[in-house]
C-alpha cells in the first residue's frame, strides 16, 4: 500500500541531484560544492518540480555538521586549542564586532531600526562551520598552525552565537515592553531561569556556567569514559560495534551537550572528537566516520540551496551586492588586519581571512529567530540567505584570489609587523607562507608524504645514501624533517608549482607514500607529464586502487594488505623449515 516517505525522498533526491550536478561541476573544473548548491535550489520550493522537505533536510544537514566537527576534533588536542587562544579569542570578538557594525550600517541605509541592524549584523559576522572546514581539508590545512587558528576562531564564534541566541529574545522582550526579565526567561527556555526568575544578567551567567560545566564534564569524565569505552569495544573484535560506538559517542555527545548544557551540537561533537583523539584508536575512529561525514556534509549544501530564492537577485540586486561585500570584503579585511596585528605573517592572515569570507548555518538560525521575534524584516532574511549562497559559491574564488595576491602583498607588506606582547603567540614564519625554493638535486628520489609509511621509506633511503627530498604539508612533520636536516618542500604535492620545485624532470624516482589514491592519481598524471621516464611507485588499499594508479601511469603500486599476506606466508614457511640438529659442516 503506498504511503508518504518524505525522509527517504529527501535523502534520495538530495544525494542523486547532488551527485549529478557535482559531477557536472567537477567536469567543468569548478568545485563540486557549487553543484551541490544548484541541486538544492532545484529541490527547493522556489523552483518548479519536486520539493524536498526543508525541515528534514535541515536536520540531516545538522548531522553532517556534527560529524564534520567530530572529525576535526579527532585531529586536535586540548594543547593545540589552547596554543591559539591568544589570537582566536580577541580576533574572533573584534571581527564579530566589526562585521556587526557594518551590517548595522547597511540596515540603517535600508531604513531598518536598530534591533534589525543588530540581528542582521550578527548574522553576517559568523562563518559556516562546514564551508570553513571543507576548505581547510581540501587544502590539507587542518593540522597546520593556520588550521588550528581557523578552528579556534570558529569555536569562539560558535560560543558567541550561542550567547546571542540566548539574549536576542530577552532584548526583543525588553523592547516590546515585555520586560527584560520576562524576555530573558523566554530566551533561556530553561527551568532554572523560570524558577529563579532570572534577568538578562542572570541568563548570561547561567549560559557561561553551563558552558563551563560542559567543558568540565568532558575533560574530567569524558577523558576517562570515552577512551575506555572505545578500547573495550575494540577488544570485542567486532568492527560493526566499533563503528557504532564511534557514531554513538559523536552524536550522543553532541545531542547531550545541546539538551543538558545548552551549547551547540557542533561544539559538543568537537569536544567529543578532541577527547577521543587522545586514544590510540583515534585514527581508526576517523576512518570509520569518514563515509557518513562526507554524505551528510553534501546534504548540508543541498539544504542551503533549498533556502535560496533566485528572484532575490532580480528583486534586490543592490542590497544583495552590499550584503555580499560585507561578507567577502568587510569581514575578510577585518580578519586580515587583526591577524597581522598579532604578528603573524601575511600569508597566514590571507588564509584566515579567506576561510571566514562566507556565512552559513548559524546565520540562518539567527535570521529565522529575528523574523520570528519581529526584530528583522523578511527582506533581511532573504538578503542573509542570498548572501550566504553567493558567498559559499564564491569562496573557492576567494581562495584563488588569496593565492594570487599573496606574493604581491608580501612584497608590499614585508614582515614589519611587530609581534604582539603576549608571549603565547609564536613569532615564527610558517612553512606554508615561505617562498618556494626549487631544489638543486638531480638523479634523486622525490618522497611525497612522511607519515608512518613515508618515514620508514625515508629511513631506508638515508641508510643507502640515496639523495632525496620530501614534499609534506603538516607543520609538526615539517619541523621534524628540518630537525633531521632533510630537504623539504612544504605544500600539497597536487599543486603544480610544488612538483616543479622538486625538479621531477631531473629525478629518478617518485615515491607516493600518501594513502589517498585519488590525490595520488592527480600527482601521477602531472609527474608523468613532467618526466615520461621517471619511475613512479605508489601505495594502495585495494585492487581497484592499484588498477586506477597503474592506468594513470604508476610503474609499481604496493597494496598493503597483499604485502602483509606475503609476510605471513613467508613466516609460516620459515616455521615449517626443519631446523638443523647440529653444526653445519662443509
Amino acid at each position: 500500500m503506498p504511503h508518504e516517505t518524505p525522509l527517504i525522498a529527501t535523502i534520495v533526491v538530495g544525494l542523486v541531484l547532488a551527485f549529478i550536478f557535482g559531477a557536472i561541476a567537477n567536469r567543468l573544473r569548478i568545485p563540486p560544492l557549487v553543484g551541490y548548491l544548484v541541486a538544492g535550489v532545484l529541490a527547493g520550493s522556489h523552483t518548479p518540480g519536486f520539493v524536498a522537505d526543508q525541515e528534514l533536510a535541515a536536520e540531516l544537514a545538522e548531522i553532517g555538521v556534527i560529524l564534520l566537527m567530530f572529525g576535526v576534533g579527532l585531529h586536535f588536542s586540548l594543547k593545540d586549542l589552547l596554543s591559539v587562544r591568544a589570537i582566536a579569542i580577541p580576533g574572533a570578538i573584534v571581527q564579530i564586532v566589526a562585521a556587526t557594525l557594518l551590517g548595522a550600517a547597511l540596515a540603517w541605509v535600508l531604513g531598518w531600526n536598530m534591533q534589525a541592524g543588530l540581528v542582521f549584523g550578527l548574522a553576517l559576522s559568523v562563518a559556516s562551520t562546514v564551508v570553513l572546514l571543507r576548505a581547510m581539508q581540501e587544502r590539507r590545512l587542518i593540522e597546520t598552525e593556520r588550521g588550528r587558528i581557523a578552528v579556534g576562531w570558529l569555536i569562539v564564534e560558535d560560543l558567541a552565537m550561542v550567547l546571542a541566541l540566548v539574549l536576542l529574545p530577552a532584548i526583543a522582550g525588553a523592547i516590546n515592553g515585555g520586560g527584560s526579565s520576562e524576555g530573558a526567561i523566554r530566551a533561556a527556555n530553561d527551568p532554572l531561569a523560570s524558577y529563579f526568575n532570572l534577568g538578562v544578567g542572570g541568563v548570561i551567567a547561567l549560559t557561561f556556567g553551563k558552558v563551563a560545566a560542559f567543558v568540565a564534564v568532558m575533560l574530567i569524565v569524558g577523558r576517562r569514559v570515552i577512551p575506555w569505552t572505545l578500547h573495550a569495544i575494540a577488544h570485542t573484535g567486532s568492527r560493526e560495534l566499533f563503528r557504532l560506538a564511534v557514531l554513538a559517542i559523536a552524536l550522543g555527545a553532541a545531542f547531550g551537550a545541546s539538551k543538558l548544557f545548552g551549547v551547540s551540537l557542533a561544539l559538543g561533537a568537537f569536544f567529543a572528537g578532541m577527547i577521543m583523539s587522545e586514544s590510540e584508536l583515534s585514527h581508526r575512529a576517523a576512518e570509520e566516520s569518514l563515509p557518513l561525514r562526507d554524505a551528510f556534509a553534501v546534504l548540508f549544501f543541498v539544504s542551503v540551496g533549498m533556502l535560496f530564492d533566485p528572484m532575490t537577485i532580480v528583486n534586490d540586486p543592490l542590497p544583495l551586492l552590499a550584503t555580499l561585500a560585507i561578507i567577502i570584503i568587510g569581514k575578510s579585511l577585518a580578519a586580515f588586519f587583526i591577524v597581522l596585528a598579532f604578528g603573524y605573517p601575511t600569508g597566514t592572515a590571507l588564509i584566515i581571512s579567506a576561510s571566514l569570507a562566507q556565512i552559513g548555518e548559524f546565520s540562518f538560525i539567527l535570521a529565522e529567530l529575528g523574523v520570528g521575534l519581529g526584530m528583522l524584516p523578511e527582506e533581511g532574511r532573504d538578503l542573509i540567505l542570498g548572501g550566504a549562497i553567493l558567498s559559499i559559491l564564491l569562496n573557492p574564488l576567494v581562495f584563488a584570489a588569496v593565492t594570487y595576491l599573496r606574493p604581491r602583498l608580501e612584497k608590499r607588506l614585508p614582515s614589519t609587523v611587530e609581534p604582539a606582547a603576549d608571549t603565547n603567540i609564536p613569532a615564527v614564519e610558517e612553512p606554508d607562507v615561505e617562498e618556494i625554493h626549487p631544489t638543486t638535486l638531480t638523479d634523486h628520489a622525490v618522497l611525497i608524504g612522511y607519515g608512518r609509511v613515508g618515514s620508514l621509506v625515508g629511513d631506508a633511503l638515508k641508510e643507502i645514501g640515496k639523495p632525496f627530498l620530501v614534499i609534506e604539508d603538516a607543520d609538526k612533520t615539517v619541523a621534524k624533517l628540518r630537525d633531521e636536516h632533510i630537504e623539504t618542500i612544504v605544500g600539497n604535492a597536487a599543486n603544480g608549482d610544488i612538483l616543479a620545485a622538486a625538479n621531477l624532470a631531473g629525478a629518478r624516482q617518485l615515491i607516493l607514500a600518501i594513502p589517498n589514491a585519488f590525490e595520488a592519481g592527480q600527482i601521477v598524471v602531472k609527474a608523468r607529464a613532467a618526466n615520461p621516464v621517471i619511475s613512479i611507485l605508489a601505495r594502495a588499499h585495494s585492487d581497484a586502487e592499484v588498477q586506477h594508479l597503474q592506468d594513470l601511469g604508476a610503474d609499481a603500486v604496493i597494496m598493503g594488505e597483499r604485502e602483509i599476506a606475503r609476510g605471513i606466508v613467508a613466516h609460516i614457511l620459515d616455521l615449517d623449515e626443519p631446523k638443523p640438529e647440529g653444526p653445519l659442516t662443509e
